[in-house]
């Protein structure tokens, strides 16, 4: 199986406002961005998929949509494929949270919820419940437009590494991942990172 994750591209939000399960619109226009995207795709050697799944919110169901046009699919939207929800932290600007509540966070990053949204083993439990679904012995190409913590959350599952060291890495807006599967070795291996 080769596993293409798409992050959406830039959203209509102000930098450094915290929007992650808010529905906000794109920067741009939805079928603009999936030709970009698409072309890109194809730049990298990606194969055309058999399937596209898609976070339900408007950044990236609505890419996904035009993607899948293009190949002539209809989107899976799956609900575990959205953004963590950060509770009352949600369209506040990051430097206007209490320090205190983002520092108690950061020394208890699996588990604190002060924001009253998910914890972060809550999202991680969601998203690798949407990841074990796949059938990584299946002979198929399957994109995936959703965001940058679901992104880091299925390659740290598929790479087996703690997803507190994936989350440093960097990754860009529009940005892919290409995971495959090598059945010869049964392990994912990572082919392209922020790409």
């Amino acid at each position: 199986m080769d596993l293409v994750l798409i992050r959406h591209p830039a959203v209509a939000v102000e930098a450094g406002v915290c929007y992650g399960a808010s529905d906000v619109p794109l920067a741009g226009e939805a079928n603009e961005q999936a030709a970009l995207l698409a072309t890109r795709l194809m730049a990298l050697g990606v194969r055309a998929p058999q399937r596209i799944a898609t976070s339900p919110l408007t950044r990236c169901a609505s890419v996904a949509a035009a993607l899948s046009a293009a190949h002539g699919h209809t989107p899976a939207a799956d609900a575990r494929l959205a953004e963590m929800d950060f509770g009352a932290w949600e369209r506040q600007r990051w430097d206007e949270i209490d320090r205190a509540q983002i520092d108690a966070w950061a020394a208890d990053f699996e588990h604190a919820r002060m924001h009253g949204g998910e914890s972060v083993a809550q999202f991680d439990a969601r998203v690798s419940a949407w990841f074990a679904t796949l059938d990584a012995h299946e002979k198929t190409t399957v994109w995936a437009v959703t965001h940058a913590g679901v992104i880091r959350t299925v390659t740290a599952r598929a790479l087996g590494m703690p997803l507190a060291r994936c989350v440093r890495w960097p990754l860009e807006m529009a940005a892919v991942v290409w995971l495959r599967y090598d059945a010869s070795s049964a392990q994912w291996l990572l082919s392209r990172w922020n790409a």
